[in-house]
């Protein structure tokens, strides 16, 4: 759920959302798929593009529900690339959704590309703005060993490096660990 909820806003947003689903007794596929996506989008309204992200959440509890009898045991036993498939086909899903989904609910080894590692990657000269999300997923894959372990912990790493040195709006390049890998040519303050 979280993985949905996440989508555009930030996570301290849909931990108030999670807080009043648990609240709710709404912490569940089975209490999400039968209950009113307006009453769903009241619970979930801290999150942003509530209403949206309602629908979003019973459109997944629905395949769940359909292709699996509720099961989410059930539906992480298929294999990494269908259960892939199948969940870009439903609404709402894209790729860092379903790579999330698969990844950290599920253990698949499948590594998770968000703005968070495209930033590290750009600003190391490693990728451009033209990459696509496959491109530097598979770049990632290529060269870790495939462990669900080895992308979870690898890519919370990037993450927590982007959130405290390689900002948006203020790279701190001098005090991150990265800085060494930086391209010669970069200025390091034109972030």
């Amino acid at each position: 759920m979280g993985a949905i909820l996440v989508q555009n806003t930030s996570w301290t947003n849909v931990e108030r959302a999670i807080a009043n689903l648990r609240r709710d007794r709404m912490l569940s596929l089975e209490a999400i798929h039968a209950t009113s996506a307006p009453r769903l989008a009241r619970l979930i309204r801290s999150s942003g593009y509530f209403r949206q992200k309602a629908r979003k959440l019973k459109a997944f509890t629905s395949f769940v529900h359909r292709e699996y009898r509720g099961s989410l045991t059930r539906m992480f036993r298929t294999s990494t690339e269908a259960l892939r498939t199948q969940l870009l086909g439903v609404h709402g899903i894209g790729r860092e959704t379903a790579d999330s989904i698969l990844l950290y609910a599920g253990r698949h080894p499948i590594f998770v590309i968000d703005s968070y590692t495209r930033r590290i990657l750009e600003r190391h000269g490693m990728a451009s703005p033209r990459d696509s999300y496959e491109q530097l997923r598979l770049l990632f894959e290529r060269q870790l060993p495939r462990d669900h372990r080895i992308f979870n912990e690898f890519h919370a790493l990037l993450v927590l490096t982007a959130k405290l040195y390689c900002r948006k709006s203020e790279a701190r390049c001098s005090a991150c660990p990265l800085k060494t890998f930086l391209p010669q040519a970069v200025d390091r303050h034109d972030f």
